[in-house]
C-alpha cells in the first residue's frame, strides 16, 4: 500500500520539480529571447495554462479508462516536455513544450490524489495522500537546489537548458514505476471486475478485501439509483462549492508567485543574484520540512483545524513582508523570516490539506470529475496570478503581499463557517450534508 502510494506520488515530485525549475531561469530567458515583463510572465504562466487543460480533460478518461492509464500518459508527457524545453531554440518552441509539461502537471494533480486515496483505507488516507504533497515540495526543493548548482557550474546562456533538461531523469523513473503499479481496486470494483479488485486489495494489504468490495459496490448502487452521475446536481452542491473555494484560496495566498519568482523577490529585498538563489533553497527546505510535519498532523487533528491555524499565520507573515517591501530601507532579514514563516504555515495547512480534501469529498461515481473541477480551479487561479504578478508587483510593490494576506483572513472565515471535516470517514460513507458537516 505504501509502495503504491509512494510510486504514484513520484508524479507529485515531477509536479513540483517541473513547475518550480523555471524560477532559476527567468533572467536567462529574458536575456535569451528579449522578453518584456509581460512576456516573461506569459512564459512562466504558459505551463500553468497547460495545467488548466490537463486538469479539465483528465477526470473523465481517468473514470473511463482507469487511473493507471492516465498516469502512464502523464509520465510520457513529462519526458517529452523536459527534453523539448531543454533543447528549444526559439521562444515559441519553448512555450509549446512548457505548455505540454503543464498539461502533464494538471492531469497529475487530478489522477494522482485519486489513485492514492483509492488504494488507502480511511485511517491512513490523509497521510498517504499528503505524501503526494510531500513529493511536490521535495520536487520544488530539488528544482531550487539543481538551479543553484547548475548556475554555479555553467554559463547563463547554457545553464537554463540544463535546468529544464535535467527533469527528464525523474520523468523516466516515474514512467518505469507506473508500469509496475496495480490499478485502483475501487475503479476495478466499480467497473464490475470483482476478482481483480479483490486480488489488488489483498496485494495492498487491506484487512478484509471482500467486506471492502461489498462496501464499494453498495455505495456504487446508491449512486446509480440517483441516475446518470452528474457533478453539478443538488446532492453534490456542498462538495462542489468546497472544492472550488479551497482551490481558489490556495492560490490567492500567493504561493506560486513566491515559488516561481523567489529569486526576483529576494533581489527586490536587496539580495545579490547568487544569494537570492540560495535563499530560494531555504524556502524549498522549509516547505519540505513542514510538509513532512503535516503528514503526522493531518490524520491526528483533521483537515479543518490545520487550515484555520495556518490561515492566521499565513496572513500575519504576508502582511509583514508587504510592510517591509514598502519601507524606504527594507530589512532583508525580516523579509526572509516572513516568507519562511508563510511557507511553513502554508505547508502544514493548505499545502497538505487541499489535495487530500478534494480527493475525499466527492462520491466515487464523480470523483474524477470533482477532482478535475478542483484542480482546474486551482490552475486557472495559478495561471492568472503567476502571469500578472510581475506586472502588478512592479506597479504596487509590497502591497501585493498585503492583498494575499487579506485573502488568508477571508479563508479563515470560510473554513470556520463552511468547511466540513472529512478526517477518518470512509470514502464510501462520505455524506457532507450529514455526519461530517
Amino acid at each position: 500500500m505504501v509502495m503504491s502510494a509512494a510510486g504514484a506520488a513520484l508524479g507529485g515530485l515531477l509536479f513540483g520539480f517541473d513547475t518550480a525549475v523555471i524560477s532559476g531561469a527567468t533572467s536567462a530567458l529574458q536575456n535569451q529571447f528579449a522578453l518584456t515583463e509581460a512576456s516573461l510572465g506569459f512564459t512562466v504562466a504558459s505551463a500553468l495554462i497547460g495545467t488548466v487543460l490537463g486538469s479539465l480533460v483528465a477526470g473523465v478518461p481517468a473514470d473511463r479508462y482507469g487511473r493507471k492509464a492516465i498516469m502512464l500518459s502523464v509520465a510520457i508527457a513529462y519526458v517529452l516536455s523536459s527534453l523539448g524545453t531543454g533543447l528549444a531554440h526559439t521562444w515559441y518552441i519553448l512555450i509549446a513544450f512548457r505548455f505540454l509539461g503543464g498539461v502533464a502537471i494538471g492531469a497529475a494533480s487530478v489522477v494522482t490524489p485519486i489513485y492514492i486515496a483509492e488504494v488507502s483505507p480511511a485511517r491512513f488516507r490523509g497521510r498517504l495522500v499528503a505524501m503526494n504533497q510531500l513529493n511536490i515540495v521535495l520536487g520544488i526543493l530539488i528544482a531550487f537546489l539543481s538551479n543553484y548548482v547548475i548556475a554555479q557550474t555553467l554559463p547563463p546562456e547554457t545553464a537554463w537548458r540544463w535546468m529544464f533538461g535535467i527533469v527528464a531523469v525523474p520523468s523516466i523513473l516515474f514512467l518505469v514505476v507506473i508500469l509496475v503499479l496495480p490499478e485502483s481496486p475501487r475503479w476495478l470494483a466499480i467497473r464490475g471486475r470483482r476478482d481483480p479488485a479483490i486480488a489488488v486489495m489483498t496485494r495492498l494489504g487491506f484487512s478484509d478485501p471482500h467486506a471492502e468490495l461489498l462496501r464499494i459496490e453498495a455505495a456504487d448502487r446508491r449512486e446509480a439509483d440517483k441516475g446518470v452521475p452528474r457533478l453539478f446536481q443538488a446532492s453534490h452542491r456542498l462538495p462542489v462549492a468546497c472544492a472550488i473555494a479551497i482551490a481558489m484560496f490556495n492560490q490567492l495566498s500567493g504561493i506560486n508567485a513566491l515559488l516561481y519568482y523567489a529569486p526576483r523577490i529576494f533581489e527586490l529585498a536587496g539580495a545579490g543574484a547568487d544569494s537570492a538563489l540560495l535563499q530560494s533553497v531555504a524556502v524549498g527546505g522549509t516547505n519540505l520540512l513542514f510538509t513532512a510535519l503535516a503528514l503526522f498532523l493531518i490524520d491526528r487533528f483533521g483537515r479543518k483545524p490545520l487550515l484555520l491555524v495556518g490561515s492566521i499565520i499565513c496572513a500575519a507573515a504576508l502582511l509583514l513582508v508587504g510592510w517591509q517591501l514598502e519601507r524606504a530601507a527594507p530589512d532583508g532579514t525580516l523579509i526572509l523570516a516572513g516568507l519562511l514563516a508563510f511557507i511553513a504555515a502554508f505547508a502544514v495547512s493548505q499545502g497538505a490539506v487541499i489535495w487530500v480534501f478534494i480527493s475525499e469529498v466527492f462520491p466515487s461515481s464523480v470523483r474524477g470529475k470533482g477532482q478535475g473541477l478542483g484542480s482546474t480551479t486551482h490552475w486557472v487561479m495559478a495561471a492568472i496570478i503567476t502571469w500578472l504578478f510581475p506586472v502588478v508587483a512592479g506597479a504596487v510593490g509590497g502591497w501585493v503581499f498585503a492583498f494575499f494576506g487579506g485573502m488568508m483572513l477571508l479563508q479563515f472565515v470560510w473554513a470556520w463557517k463552511m468547511m466540513p471535516e472529512t478526517n477518518g470517514v470512509a470514502l464510501e460513507d462520505m455524506n457532507l450534508r450529514g455526519t461530517v458537516a
